[in-house]
């Protein structure tokens, strides 16, 4: 006999609750508490990076940047997600009491692993698009010099460009900033097996 346990669904409010005192990160989708695997350090370095270079390129225009901590409401499909890196115009527009979860990312960038990459590369992608205010989605892989970019031209359609090589120079489109590959992978070591 197979003794099956009953599934625990919460409310937003119990899992935000819960996310407060947590000693690890999760997400939340449509009612489910789902763990978060670990960073490696060639996935923190990546998105250090491109969080490193991006403010030097656009001072005094009105973006901030955002790292790791900062969570993303996706009303449609009740989900709360943590994306590496998350670029905003203007000024945040919260959910909820306090200033740890946002509802208007302009860009997200996602460091793909190979446990998240299907993941990333589709639901959470068609998750994201659900954001009004979304408008580029970038995907660097840890592995090698290749990032794939998507960017929102019209409702509906989405234009998509890859870059490989250290070489290649990522253009964005919804911002004023371009980064090569080399700085983006800049102390990345290929070499370490991490996951």
């Amino acid at each position: 006999m197979v003794l099956q346990t009953e599934k625990r669904y919460y409310t937003p409010e119990e899992y935000l609750e819960l996310e407060e005192k947590a000693e690890y990160k999760n997400e939340y989708k449509d009612g489910e508490i789902i763990p978060i695997i670990s960073e490696t350090t060639n996935h923190n370095k990546i998105a250090g990076n491109f969080c490193r270079k991006f403010p030097l390129t656009v001072q005094g225009q009105d973006y901030d940047i955002y790292i790791s901590d900062i969570k993303v409401w996706i009303p449609r499909y009740r989900l709360y997600t943590y994306p590496d890196v998350i670029v905003i115009k203007d000024k945040p527009i919260y959910e909820g009491i306090g200033t740890t979860t946002i509802t208007n990312p302009l860009l997200i960038v996602e460091v793909l692993s190979n446990s998240t990459k299907n993941y990333d590369k589709t639901d959470k992608f068609k998750y994201y698009r659900s954001i009004p205010d979304f408008q580029e989605y970038i995907m660097i892989d840890q592995y090698s010099f290749a990032v794939e970019q998507f960017a929102k031209q019209a409702e509906g359609q989405w234009i998509f460009k890859e870059y490989e090589g250290e070489e290649a120079v990522l253009v964005l489109d919804s911002i004023d900033f371009q980064i090569t590959l080399r700085d983006i992978y800049e102390r990345v070591d290929f070499e370490l097996i991490e996951e």
